[in-house]
Parts: C-alpha cells; sequence; structure tokens
C-alpha cells in the first residue's frame, strides 16, 4: 500500500460523490416503464452513445492487463484496440439501422424474430452465463487487485464496495444512470490514461528516447506466423470475427445502440467511439512499454502497482489515475448489471409472462439486477483462479465463446436460406466445440486421456483457434440449411440487410432517410477514422 497524499484522497472522494449525485440527478421524474429503464426511453443523442460505449468497453482488465501485456509483448497488443474500428463502423452504418427497425430490446430477441425463440432462449441464457462467470468475474479482480495496490484491502471487501456502489445505481436509475455517469467515468479514464501516460514519458526521456531504449520488437504491430500469442494471420483473420461478435452482437454494447434516438445519432456515437477508441490502443500500450524501462523486468498485474507505487506522479494526480481506473471498473461493471437484468427481464421472463404490466417488468429488472450482485458476492472467492495476463485471458475466452453467434448473425442478415434449425444447431454444436475445447486445455485432459490426435486443435493459439471454430461454424450452418425443408417466410426480409436503406419509423415517426446531409459528414468521419488506423499500421509495421 502507497501512502495516499490529502490530495488523492480528495479526488477520490469528490469521484465518488459526483458519480452518486450524477445517477440521482438523472433519474429523477423517470416513468417505470421498461423502455426507460431498459432503453433510456430510446432517446439517447450521440455523444452520450460514443461515451458511454468507451467506458462500458475499457474496464479495469484494460488498465492491469492491456498495460501488463503491453510491457511484455509491445505494440503488437493494441491489434485488438485498433481492429475495434472496423465493426464498430460496421455497426454504426448497417447493423444499427437494421436492429433499430427491429424495435427489439436484446441483441437475443432479433435472434428470435429472425429465426424463433428457442434461438433467442438459448442465445440469451448463453450470454448471461458468460456475463456471470467471466465478464464479471475478470473485472472484479482486476478491481480487487487495484484496491489492494491503492488501500490494502483485501480481494473481498474491494469487490463488495466496487459491487454495493455501482449495484446502487444501477437498480435505481436503470440504463439512464449507467449511460450518463458513464459518459463522466469516460471523461476520467481518457484523462487517467494521457496523465500516466505523460508523466511516464516525462520520467524516461521521451518518446524517441523510450525507443532507443527498447528493441524494435517491441514497436513491430505484426509479429511471425509462430508467434505463440499474436501471430499476424490470427490478428487479420481472427481478431474481426471477434470484434463482430463483441461489437455488434453482445447485449452490453448494443443495448445503448437500441437507446439512440435516431440512427443518425447511433452512427456518430459509433463513430465517436472509434476515434476515442485510439487513446487506449496507444497510450496503454505506452505506459506498458515505459514501465519496462523504469523497471526492467516487470510484467502482468506488477507493472500497474509498481507505477503507483513509484514518485512519477505528484499527489492529486495519482488520485486522478485511480479515479480513472476505478470509473473504468464501476462503468463497466454496471453496463454488465442492466445488459444481464434486461436479458433475464425481457428475454426469460416476459416471455413466460407475457401479461405483465410495465411496473411489474421493471420490479423484475431490479430485483434481476439484485439477484446478479448476490450471485456474484458468492462468486467471489473463486475469482482468483484467474491468470495474471487478464487482458489475454479475456480474449482467450472470447475466441472460445464468439464464433458460432458470428456465423449465424451474418448469414442470418446476408442468406435467407439461412433457417432456425440451421441457427440452433450452429450455435449448439459450435458453443460445444469451443466449450470442450477450453475445457481440455485448462485440464490438460488432451494428455491425460492420451488424445494425441486432437494435440493439433488442443495446441492451437487463440486466434487460429477462432478461426476454426468459425469455419466449423460455418459448415454446420450451411449444410443444414442446404439440406433442411423450412419455410421462407416473407418477414424474414425485414429482419435481413437490404441492398438500399429502408426508411427507420419508430414511435410512429420517421427517423432515418437516405440522404440526409448528416450522411455526408458520417461518411467524411468514417473515411478520417480509417486513415488514422491505416496509418497507425503503417507506422507500426
Amino acid at each position: 500500500m502507497y501512502d495516499l497524499e490529502s490530495w488523492d484522497v480528495i479526488v477520490i472522494a469528490l469521484y465518488f460523490a459526483v458519480v452518486i449525485l450524477m445517477s440521482l440527478y438523472f433519474v429523477r421524474g423517470q416513468k417505470e416503464t421498461p423502455q426507460q429503464y431498459f432503453l433510456s426511453n430510446r432517446n439517447l443523442g450521440w455523444i452520450a452513445i460514443g461515451g458511454s460505449l468507451l467506458a462500458a468497453n475499457i474496464s479495469s482488465e484494460h488498465f492491469i492487463g492491456l498495460i501488463g501485456y503491453g510491457a511484455s509483448q509491445g505494440m503488437a497488443v493494441a491489434n485488438f484496440e485498433l481492429i475495434a474500428v472496423v465493426p464498430l463502423i460496421l455497426l454504426g452504418w448497417w447493423i444499427a439501422p437494421l436492429f433499430l427497425k427491429s424495435n427489439i430490446y436484446t441483441v437475443p430477441e432479433y435472434f428470435g424474430k429472425r429465426f424463433n425463440r428457442i434461438v433467442q432462449l438459448y442465445l440469451s441464457g448463453a450470454t448471461l452465463s458468460f456475463y456471470l462467470l467471466v465478464k464479471i468475474s475478470i473485472s472484479l479482480f482486476a478491481g480487487g487487485l487495484l484496491l489492494k495496490t491503492v488501500f490494502d484491502w483485501d480481494i473481498y471487501t474491494s469487490t463488495i464496495v466496487i459491487l454495493m456502489i455501482t449495484g446502487m445505481y444501477t437498480i435505481i436509475g436503470g440504463l439512464s444512470a449507467v449511460i450518463y455517469t458513464s459518459v463522466f467515468q469516460a471523461v476520467i479514464i481518457l484523462l487517467g490514461i494521457i496523465i500516466l501516460t505523460v508523466f511516464g514519458l516525462s520520467e524516461v526521456g521521451g518518446f524517441f528516447a523510450l525507443k532507443q531504449n527498447l528493441s524494435a520488437e517491441y514497436f513491430s504491430m505484426f509479429k511471425s506466423l509462430s508467434d505463440p500469442d499474436f501471430p499476424w494471420v490470427g490478428i487479420v483473420l481472427g481478431a474481426p470475427i471477434l470484434g463482430i461478435w463483441y461489437w455488434c452482437t453482445d447485449q452490453y454494447i448494443v443495448q445503448r445502440i437500441l437507446s439512440a434516438k435516431s440512427v443518425c445519432a447511433a452512427r456518430s456515437g459509433t463513430i465517436l467511439t472509434g476515434f476515442l477508441k485510439i487513446f487506449p490502443a496507444f497510450f496503454m500500450v505506452l505506459v506498458g512499454l515505459i514501465s519496462v524501462v523504469i523497471f526492467p523486468g516487470i510484467e502482468g498485474e506488477q507493472v500497474l502497482s509498481s507505477l503507483l507505487y513509484s514518485d512519477i506522479l505528484p499527489g492529486g494526480l495519482k488520485g486522478l489515475v485511480v479515479i480513472g481506473i476505478l470509473a473504468a471498473l464501476m462503468s463497466s461493471l454496471a453496463g454488465a448489471f442492466i445488459s444481464a437484468s434486461t436479458l433475464f427481464t425481457m428475454d426469460y421472463y416476459r416471455f413466460f409472462q407475457p401479461n405483465s404490466s410495465d411496473k411489474k417488468l421493471v420490479l423484475v429488472g431490479r430485483l434481476a439486477t439484485i439477484t446478479i450482485i448476490a450471485v456474484t458476492i458468492l462468486w467471489i472467492p473463486l475469482i482468483k483462479i484467474f491468470e495474471l495476463d487478464l487482458f489475454r485471458y479475456l480474449l482467450s475466452l472470447h475466441a472460445y465463446f464468439g464464433p458460432p453467434i458470428v456465423v449465424v448473425f451474418i448469414l442470418g442478415i446476408f442468406w435467407k436460406r439461412m433457417n432456425s434449425k440451421a441457427a440452433i444447431w450452429t450455435l449448439v454444436g459450435g458453443g460445444a466445440l469451443g466449450l470442450s475445447t477450453l475445457l481440455m486445455k485448462w485440464f490438460n485432459l488432451g494428455e491425460s486421456l492420451n488424445l494425441t490426435y486432437l494435440n493439433w486443435l488442443l495446441s492451437l493459439n487463440d486466434l487460429y483457434f477462432a478461426i476454426v471454430l468459425f469455419l466449423f461454424a460455418s459448415l454446420i450452418a450451411v449444410s443444414i440449411s442446404l439440406f433442411s425443408k423450412s419455410r421462407l417466410s416473407s418477414k424474414i426480409q425485414e429482419y435481413m440487410l437490404e441492398s438500399k436503406e429502408l426508411t427507420v419509423i419508430l414511435h410512429g415517426k420517421t427517423i432515418l432517410t437516405r440522404g440526409e446531409k448528416t450522411d455526408q459528414f458520417a461518411w467524411i468521419f468514417s473515411f478520417v477514422l480509417i486513415i488514422i488506423l491505416a496509418g497507425f499500421w503503417g507506422l507500426f509495421f
């Protein structure tokens, strides 16, 4: 534990006060309706969407994991942040209009409309399980490590305090409280990242001095085919699969898009997030490289701890960096809580109790959030099983979960022949292969059971496995769709991408027609974003 100066304590206390007051302010006078509680009355503007998307995406495992992995792997780890630009543009230009036109509360609900209710319930259940076992747990573990460093709290005390504060404003205010506090938290996150980078660079003598003190390999974005962590083929082909799953089909992210007041707001918000993503891609990894110079041999979660222990940051600014990490953690947890609550209430409870009143659905949503928090507290003793390379660990789990969902989604929006039977078997079959392979890797079952014929699969890099799983799921989907008989309803076309963009109508009014002036600005900024992305890759090729 390092000694907090009075300015640090004041900054941290002010942060918690502002978050609580903001959450109470923005939920005053809210109507008790599912649309208000789960989708902020579908009235979010582009700044709220863009800021909240960044805050939801950047969690404590980014600060600890991305910085730590940057110290050992260099700029190559930044690819996962940069590649997000591509699915964000896809989300804003094509997927957002489709989802908004479908008038849904959850992404599984879209799958239910495109295919059937079985697909919806399966996907919703799988996503809920993933949130509880992976997303929330890893964020809590990373946050617990931080608070142990700052306040010398044990991991149980740390996580319970975080859960109580975050859960309070999520339960009371729903998505509105989550969104508007996330925008404030996004500003704090960016400030924390920039301050840490600026003072770190000053400590090592600037960027060019940093390059002179490290080998060129640290600044290479693309590694060899045989690299155990980030082979370039895996980055180019595997990472985009995971990006499409996360940014275009994950309720945790898409719920903000579903709350947009217009397609223009959704589109502009995703473009804003694309620009904001450049900061963690560059600055967090740069902090990891700086740490290698200041603390030779440092790695993993020790990197951030060492920076906080050091005298690089003056009093007050160190507290600002700490609340930046806390903001990342709290915004991520709040987003996971409200998304999980929405999935349970609107996909399950509403399905079995279709005549429930609006107030009852909101009540169920709040009770679901309380239950999720309680289950998470019970889960705390087991979260120590996670590895220290948190960011890498999280990416590996994505590779075993996301590809089958991407296959069903892509074929569902482009190929009319894709049917419900193919969808459910693809999700189940692909999910079974992903889960079984992951368990065999974890427990070394391939060696203990002498399954030598599976050695090639178990030895695959996670990004390579994502490609294999995507191809396997595609084979299932295409084969069953071609060789099974199914009725092709005319309504299917409503849930597919058209060759020309349709007018989107919500609440009885038109909110998008092709050719709006805002489209021209969006195209320009999208093009600029792609140029920046290409320039970044060219600079560190």
